[in-house]
């Protein structure tokens, strides 16, 4: 599931200025709700990681983890179960972003999956 509905900003891969971006980023308004992707644990709430602002992680089955970026605010916290569609945040512009929005990763182990060919 789709964590929010919003443009495109960013997508996977490599970038012209010899970044990576590990997910999608989606332009969305300012508190926008943000959805859990799939059912699963919240194994980190907080903004210790430079760049991604208050970021939330989710647990799944398989080994996935699912990553929110530049929220506003959390709606959950660490070791709440979470339900797909669930609302768990709400979208902000913290961390290193200029304008609101939602940066949204899939891993499996410590690989980067593109969201895009997960999502449904």
């Amino acid at each position: 599931m789709q964590p929010v509905s919003g443009r495109v900003i960013s997508g996977f891969g490599a970038k012209k200025n010899g970044l990576h971006n590990d997910g999608i980023n989606f332009s969305v308004p300012l508190g926008t709700p943000v959805k859990a992707a799939e059912n699963g644990v919240v194994v980190y709430a907080g903004n210790d990681l430079p760049g991604f602002g208050n970021l939330l992680l989710v647990k799944h089955a398989n080994g996935y983890v699912s990553a929110y970026a530049h929220t506003q605010s959390f709606l959950v916290k660490q070791g709440s179960r979470v339900k797909r569609g669930q609302v768990i945040a709400k979208s902000g512009k913290s961390g290193n972003v200029s304008e609101p929005q939602l940066h949204f990763e899939i891993r499996q182990g410590s690989r980067a999956i593109n969201p895009q060919k997960l999502l449904t």
